[in-house]
Protein backbone atom coordinates (compact mmCIF):
# COMPACT_ATOMS: atom_id res chain seq x y z
CA UNK A 1 0.00 0.00 0.00
CA UNK A 2 1.33 3.66 -1.06
CA UNK A 3 0.16 6.86 0.50
CA UNK A 4 0.94 9.77 -0.48
CA UNK A 5 0.00 13.24 2.08
CA UNK A 6 1.10 16.64 2.34
CA UNK A 7 4.82 17.10 4.45
CA UNK A 8 4.54 19.28 7.08
CA UNK A 9 6.88 22.60 6.26
CA UNK A 10 5.75 21.59 2.38
CA UNK A 11 6.43 18.85 0.23
CA UNK A 12 4.66 15.54 -0.07
CA UNK A 13 5.29 12.40 2.48
CA UNK A 14 5.19 8.72 0.99
CA UNK A 15 4.22 6.07 3.28
CA UNK A 16 4.76 2.52 1.86
CA UNK A 17 3.60 -0.92 3.75
CA UNK A 18 3.88 -4.18 2.15
CA UNK A 19 4.26 -7.90 3.37
CA UNK A 20 7.26 -9.86 1.54
CA UNK A 21 7.25 -13.41 0.47
CA UNK A 22 8.78 -14.46 3.75
CA UNK A 23 6.20 -12.66 5.98
CA UNK A 24 8.34 -9.80 6.81
CA UNK A 25 6.30 -6.51 7.58
CA UNK A 26 8.06 -3.25 5.87
CA UNK A 27 6.90 -0.09 6.33
CA UNK A 28 8.66 2.59 5.24
CA UNK A 29 7.91 7.02 4.96
CA UNK A 30 9.54 9.38 4.26
CA UNK A 31 9.69 13.24 2.47
CA UNK A 32 9.38 12.66 -1.64
CA UNK A 33 12.21 14.53 -3.27
CA UNK A 34 9.52 16.03 -5.73
CA UNK A 35 7.54 18.81 -5.51
CA UNK A 36 4.02 18.53 -7.22
CA UNK A 37 2.03 15.25 -5.57
CA UNK A 38 1.40 13.25 -9.02
CA UNK A 39 5.84 13.34 -9.03
CA UNK A 40 5.90 12.35 -5.41
CA UNK A 41 3.04 9.24 -5.94
CA UNK A 42 5.69 8.19 -9.08
CA UNK A 43 7.95 8.33 -6.90
CA UNK A 44 6.84 6.54 -4.38
CA UNK A 45 5.86 3.58 -6.75
CA UNK A 46 9.62 3.02 -7.85
CA UNK A 47 10.79 3.34 -4.29
CA UNK A 48 7.86 0.37 -3.68
CA UNK A 49 9.31 -1.75 -6.40
CA UNK A 50 12.91 -1.46 -5.17
CA UNK A 51 11.90 -2.32 -1.94
CA UNK A 52 10.11 -5.33 -2.98
CA UNK A 53 13.09 -6.42 -5.16
CA UNK A 54 15.90 -5.60 -2.86
CA UNK A 55 14.21 -6.04 0.51
CA UNK A 56 15.45 -3.97 3.13
CA UNK A 57 19.27 -4.34 1.38
CA UNK A 58 18.80 -0.72 -0.36
CA UNK A 59 22.35 0.15 0.18
CA UNK A 60 24.29 1.92 3.30
CA UNK A 61 22.30 3.17 6.27
CA UNK A 62 23.73 7.10 5.24
CA UNK A 63 25.53 8.68 7.83
CA UNK A 64 24.32 11.41 10.39
CA UNK A 65 26.12 13.63 11.63
CA UNK A 66 26.07 15.14 15.50
CA UNK A 67 24.66 19.00 16.14
CA UNK A 68 28.27 19.81 16.80
CA UNK A 69 29.95 18.38 13.67
CA UNK A 70 27.27 20.56 11.29
CA UNK A 71 26.91 23.58 13.26
CA UNK A 72 30.11 25.12 10.65
CA UNK A 73 28.45 23.24 7.66
CA UNK A 74 25.25 24.68 8.54
CA UNK A 75 26.94 28.13 9.28
CA UNK A 76 28.53 28.39 5.93
CA UNK A 77 26.21 26.96 3.67
CA UNK A 78 22.83 28.45 4.99
CA UNK A 79 24.09 31.97 7.02
CA UNK A 80 27.59 32.86 5.28
CA UNK A 81 25.98 31.50 1.57
CA UNK A 82 22.78 33.58 2.00
CA UNK A 83 24.89 36.60 2.70
CA UNK A 84 22.77 37.03 5.87
CA UNK A 85 23.34 40.50 7.52
CA UNK A 86 26.38 40.11 10.47
CA UNK A 87 24.01 40.59 13.61
CA UNK A 88 22.23 37.88 12.11
CA UNK A 89 24.89 35.65 11.32
CA UNK A 90 25.87 36.84 14.90
CA UNK A 91 22.87 35.53 16.37
CA UNK A 92 22.98 31.83 15.19
CA UNK A 93 26.49 31.84 16.49
CA UNK A 94 25.87 33.15 20.09
CA UNK A 95 22.56 31.12 19.96
CA UNK A 96 24.83 27.80 18.59
CA UNK A 97 27.91 27.92 20.93
CA UNK A 98 26.51 29.17 24.56
CA UNK A 99 22.99 27.05 24.39
CA UNK A 100 22.75 24.55 20.98
CA UNK A 101 25.55 22.86 21.63
CA UNK A 102 26.27 22.76 25.15
CA UNK A 103 22.80 21.25 25.22
CA UNK A 104 22.36 19.05 22.27
CA UNK A 105 25.60 18.76 20.73
CA UNK A 106 26.32 15.16 21.11
CA UNK A 107 23.18 14.71 19.84
CA UNK A 108 22.66 12.82 16.27
CA UNK A 109 20.76 15.01 14.22
CA UNK A 110 17.64 12.67 13.50
CA UNK A 111 17.99 11.70 17.53
CA UNK A 112 16.48 15.00 18.97
CA UNK A 113 13.34 14.63 20.55
CA UNK A 114 10.68 16.41 21.26
CA UNK A 115 11.54 16.06 25.31
CA UNK A 116 15.22 17.51 24.37
CA UNK A 117 13.15 20.32 22.94
CA UNK A 118 11.54 21.10 25.92
CA UNK A 119 14.32 20.52 28.22
CA UNK A 120 16.02 23.12 26.57
CA UNK A 121 13.54 25.39 26.99
CA UNK A 122 13.49 24.24 30.95
CA UNK A 123 17.13 24.95 30.62
CA UNK A 124 16.42 28.60 29.51
CA UNK A 125 14.32 29.47 32.17
CA UNK A 126 16.23 32.57 33.15
CA UNK A 127 15.90 34.12 29.98
CA UNK A 128 13.47 36.47 28.11
CA UNK A 129 10.70 34.62 25.83
CA UNK A 130 12.10 36.23 22.76
CA UNK A 131 15.06 35.20 23.38
CA UNK A 132 14.39 31.46 23.70
CA UNK A 133 12.37 31.82 20.77
CA UNK A 134 15.53 33.54 19.03
CA UNK A 135 17.41 29.71 19.99
CA UNK A 136 14.64 28.14 18.94
CA UNK A 137 14.47 29.54 15.51
CA UNK A 138 18.00 28.64 15.45
CA UNK A 139 17.43 25.59 15.84
CA UNK A 140 14.53 25.00 13.52
CA UNK A 141 16.10 25.99 10.98
CA UNK A 142 19.32 23.49 11.45
CA UNK A 143 17.49 20.60 11.46
CA UNK A 144 15.27 21.95 8.28
CA UNK A 145 18.51 22.78 6.08
CA UNK A 146 19.41 18.81 7.55
CA UNK A 147 16.08 17.72 5.44
CA UNK A 148 16.86 19.97 2.71
CA UNK A 149 20.26 18.62 2.41
CA UNK A 150 19.66 15.08 2.50
CA UNK A 151 21.17 14.14 5.86
CA UNK A 152 18.09 13.52 7.90
CA UNK A 153 14.81 11.92 5.87
CA UNK A 154 12.43 14.37 8.46
CA UNK A 155 12.16 16.82 11.02
CA UNK A 156 13.28 14.41 14.04
CA UNK A 157 10.93 16.66 16.63
CA UNK A 158 8.65 19.80 16.61
CA UNK A 159 9.85 23.52 17.63
CA UNK A 160 6.94 25.08 19.21
CA UNK A 161 7.88 28.73 20.13
CA UNK A 162 7.12 30.39 23.30
CA UNK A 163 4.19 32.97 23.15
CA UNK A 164 5.49 36.15 24.16
CA UNK A 165 3.22 38.94 25.35
CA UNK A 166 3.84 42.13 23.22
CA UNK A 167 5.37 44.83 25.80
CA UNK A 168 4.07 48.51 25.69
CA UNK A 169 6.43 51.10 23.79
CA UNK A 170 8.28 53.43 25.82
CA UNK A 171 8.18 56.99 25.09
CA UNK A 172 8.69 60.41 26.01
CA UNK A 173 5.56 62.54 25.94
CA UNK A 174 5.81 66.08 24.25
CA UNK A 175 6.93 67.88 27.19
CA UNK A 176 9.58 65.55 28.18
CA UNK A 177 10.88 65.12 24.50
CA UNK A 178 11.31 69.27 24.17
CA UNK A 179 13.46 68.99 28.00
CA UNK A 180 15.52 66.86 26.41
CA UNK A 181 16.24 68.24 22.77
CA UNK A 182 17.09 71.49 25.21
CA UNK A 183 19.18 69.65 27.47
CA UNK A 184 20.91 67.73 24.25
CA UNK A 185 21.52 71.04 22.38
CA UNK A 186 23.31 72.50 25.29
CA UNK A 187 25.74 69.12 25.72
CA UNK A 188 27.02 69.03 21.93
CA UNK A 189 25.62 69.32 18.70
CA UNK A 190 26.06 65.63 17.95
CA UNK A 191 23.96 64.63 21.31
CA UNK A 192 21.49 67.40 19.62
CA UNK A 193 21.54 65.52 16.02
CA UNK A 194 21.07 62.19 17.87
CA UNK A 195 17.64 63.19 19.68
CA UNK A 196 16.30 64.49 16.55
CA UNK A 197 16.98 62.00 14.20
CA UNK A 198 15.74 59.67 16.78
CA UNK A 199 12.89 61.67 17.71
CA UNK A 200 11.98 63.34 14.97
CA UNK A 201 13.15 61.22 12.10
CA UNK A 202 13.26 57.83 13.44
CA UNK A 203 15.97 56.42 12.82
CA UNK A 204 17.88 53.70 14.43
CA UNK A 205 21.06 53.74 16.32
CA UNK A 206 22.88 51.85 13.18
CA UNK A 207 21.19 53.81 10.46
CA UNK A 208 22.10 57.15 12.63
CA UNK A 209 25.92 55.99 12.69
CA UNK A 210 25.99 54.90 9.03
CA UNK A 211 24.27 58.33 7.89
CA UNK A 212 26.44 60.58 5.70
CA UNK A 213 25.97 63.55 4.34
CA UNK A 214 25.55 62.44 0.91
CA UNK A 215 22.11 60.88 2.09
CA UNK A 216 21.10 64.40 3.45
CA UNK A 217 19.52 66.83 0.85
CA UNK A 218 19.04 70.27 2.96
CA UNK A 219 17.16 71.83 -0.39
CA UNK A 220 14.62 69.14 -0.58
CA UNK A 221 14.35 68.73 3.42
CA UNK A 222 15.08 65.27 3.08
CA UNK A 223 16.69 61.82 4.58
CA UNK A 224 17.59 59.13 2.13
CA UNK A 225 18.09 56.25 4.84
CA UNK A 226 19.66 52.94 3.00
CA UNK A 227 22.72 51.59 5.36
CA UNK A 228 23.27 50.64 8.86
CA UNK A 229 26.52 50.24 10.99
CA UNK A 230 27.02 47.24 12.89
CA UNK A 231 30.16 47.15 14.90
CA UNK A 232 32.01 48.82 11.78
CA UNK A 233 30.45 46.36 9.43
CA UNK A 234 28.00 48.74 6.79
CA UNK A 235 25.09 46.70 6.15
CA UNK A 236 21.55 47.56 4.35
CA UNK A 237 18.86 48.69 7.16
CA UNK A 238 16.75 46.47 8.98
CA UNK A 239 14.54 45.12 6.36
CA UNK A 240 16.94 45.32 3.52
CA UNK A 241 15.18 48.34 2.12
CA UNK A 242 15.94 52.26 1.80
CA UNK A 243 13.16 54.78 2.78
CA UNK A 244 13.27 58.67 2.52
CA UNK A 245 12.04 60.83 5.58
CA UNK A 246 11.15 64.36 5.09
CA UNK A 247 13.21 66.67 7.38
CA UNK A 248 11.55 68.69 10.18
CA UNK A 249 12.32 72.42 10.10
CA UNK A 250 14.82 71.95 13.57
CA UNK A 251 16.12 68.72 12.10
CA UNK A 252 17.09 70.82 8.81
CA UNK A 253 18.36 73.58 10.69
CA UNK A 254 20.38 71.47 13.18
CA UNK A 255 21.78 69.22 10.45
CA UNK A 256 23.12 72.73 8.83
CA UNK A 257 24.86 73.85 11.73
CA UNK A 258 26.60 71.12 12.32
CA UNK A 259 27.92 70.62 8.73
CA UNK A 260 31.37 69.50 8.90
CA UNK A 261 34.03 68.38 6.86
CA UNK A 262 35.93 65.88 9.24
CA UNK A 263 34.79 63.22 6.97
CA UNK A 264 31.93 61.01 4.96
CA UNK A 265 29.45 60.26 8.22
CA UNK A 266 27.34 62.88 9.90
CA UNK A 267 28.11 61.96 13.23
CA UNK A 268 31.56 61.68 14.43
CA UNK A 269 33.95 62.24 16.79
CA UNK A 270 36.61 65.29 17.24
CA UNK A 271 39.20 63.60 15.36
CA UNK A 272 36.44 62.58 12.40
CA UNK A 273 36.39 58.79 12.95
CA UNK A 274 32.60 57.58 12.89
CA UNK A 275 30.82 57.56 16.50
CA UNK A 276 30.58 54.15 17.82
CA UNK A 277 27.16 52.71 19.43
CA UNK A 278 28.97 53.23 22.80
CA UNK A 279 28.89 56.77 21.87
CA UNK A 280 25.87 57.26 20.72
CA UNK A 281 24.40 55.70 23.75
CA UNK A 282 26.42 57.82 26.28
CA UNK A 283 25.06 60.77 24.21
CA UNK A 284 21.64 59.74 25.20
CA UNK A 285 22.11 59.29 28.39
CA UNK A 286 24.25 62.52 29.51
CA UNK A 287 20.62 64.48 28.03
CA UNK A 288 18.34 62.43 29.75
CA UNK A 289 20.46 62.88 32.88
CA UNK A 290 20.72 66.74 32.34
CA UNK A 291 16.53 67.06 31.10
CA UNK A 292 16.23 64.99 34.76
CA UNK A 293 14.61 61.79 32.55
CA UNK A 294 14.42 58.22 33.25
CA UNK A 295 14.29 56.72 29.99
CA UNK A 296 17.74 57.13 28.44
CA UNK A 297 17.54 54.28 25.97
CA UNK A 298 18.27 55.40 22.28
CA UNK A 299 15.56 53.10 20.82
CA UNK A 300 12.99 54.92 23.03
CA UNK A 301 13.61 58.02 20.59
CA UNK A 302 12.30 55.61 17.68
CA UNK A 303 9.61 54.49 19.76
CA UNK A 304 8.80 58.44 20.35
CA UNK A 305 9.05 59.28 16.88
CA UNK A 306 6.34 56.78 15.88
CA UNK A 307 4.05 57.73 19.26
CA UNK A 308 3.69 61.37 18.64
CA UNK A 309 3.06 61.01 14.42
CA UNK A 310 0.07 58.41 15.94
CA UNK A 311 -0.98 61.45 18.66
CA UNK A 312 -1.21 63.58 15.82
CA UNK A 313 -3.49 61.36 13.78
CA UNK A 314 -1.14 60.59 11.13
CA UNK A 315 -2.20 57.37 9.35
CA UNK A 316 -0.59 53.99 10.13
CA UNK A 317 0.57 53.42 6.13
CA UNK A 318 2.89 56.57 6.10
CA UNK A 319 3.94 55.57 10.04
CA UNK A 320 5.04 52.72 8.49
CA UNK A 321 6.79 53.92 5.61
CA UNK A 322 8.36 56.78 7.85
CA UNK A 323 9.81 54.06 10.45
CA UNK A 324 10.28 51.50 7.93
CA UNK A 325 8.33 48.78 9.72
CA UNK A 326 8.58 45.25 7.56
CA UNK A 327 5.11 44.58 8.83
CA UNK A 328 2.00 47.02 9.61
CA UNK A 329 1.29 45.14 12.63
CA UNK A 330 4.26 46.43 14.06
CA UNK A 331 3.32 50.28 13.11
CA UNK A 332 -0.74 49.65 14.68
CA UNK A 333 1.21 48.59 17.83
CA UNK A 334 1.45 52.44 18.51
CA UNK A 335 -2.48 53.07 16.80
CA UNK A 336 -4.12 53.38 20.38
CA UNK A 337 -2.75 56.57 20.72
CA UNK A 338 -4.20 58.12 18.00
CA UNK A 339 -7.19 59.94 19.17
CA UNK A 340 -8.11 60.80 15.71
CA UNK A 341 -8.86 57.25 14.48
CA UNK A 342 -10.72 56.63 17.47
CA UNK A 343 -13.11 59.62 16.88
CA UNK A 344 -13.27 58.49 13.08
CA UNK A 345 -14.35 55.46 14.04
CA UNK A 346 -17.04 56.23 16.42
CA UNK A 347 -18.42 59.10 13.79
CA UNK A 348 -19.05 55.87 11.45
CA UNK A 349 -22.05 54.74 13.45
CA UNK A 350 -23.48 58.42 12.91
CA UNK A 351 -22.87 58.31 9.34
CA UNK A 352 -25.08 54.82 9.35
CA UNK A 353 -28.27 56.37 10.43
CA UNK A 354 -30.09 58.91 8.24
CA UNK A 355 -30.15 62.43 8.61
CA UNK A 356 -33.65 62.83 10.04
CA UNK A 357 -33.06 60.55 12.74
CA UNK A 358 -29.96 61.62 14.56
CA UNK A 359 -30.60 63.14 18.19
CA UNK A 360 -34.07 60.71 17.68
CA UNK A 361 -35.61 59.58 21.56
CA UNK A 362 -35.65 55.87 21.61
CA UNK A 363 -36.29 53.30 23.91
CA UNK A 364 -34.32 51.09 25.64
CA UNK A 365 -34.80 47.60 26.56
CA UNK A 366 -35.90 48.35 30.07
CA UNK A 367 -38.42 51.09 29.16
CA UNK A 368 -36.06 54.25 30.01
CA UNK A 369 -35.38 56.48 26.78
CA UNK A 370 -32.32 57.72 25.55
CA UNK A 371 -31.18 59.62 22.75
Amino acid sequence: MVKVRPFRGGGWEVDIRFRLPNGQQVRERRKASVSSKTAAVRWAQARERELLTNGLQTGRRKEVPRLETFVERFLDGHARANRLKPSTLDAHQVALRSRLVPFLGTKRLDAITNEDVQRLKQAMGELAPKTVNNVLSVLSTLLKKAVEWNLIDRMPCTVRLLKVPKPSAKFHDFADFERLVAAAAAIDSRAHLIVLLGGEAGLRAGEMMALEWRDVDLTKRQLCVERSDWRGQVTSPKGGRLRYVPLTLRLTAALRAARHLRGPRVLTLDHGKPLELKDVQRFVRLAARRAGLKRDGVHVLRHTFCSHLAMKGAPARAIQQLAGHANLATTQGYMHLSPAAIENAIRLLDQALPESRRGETVETASGATSK
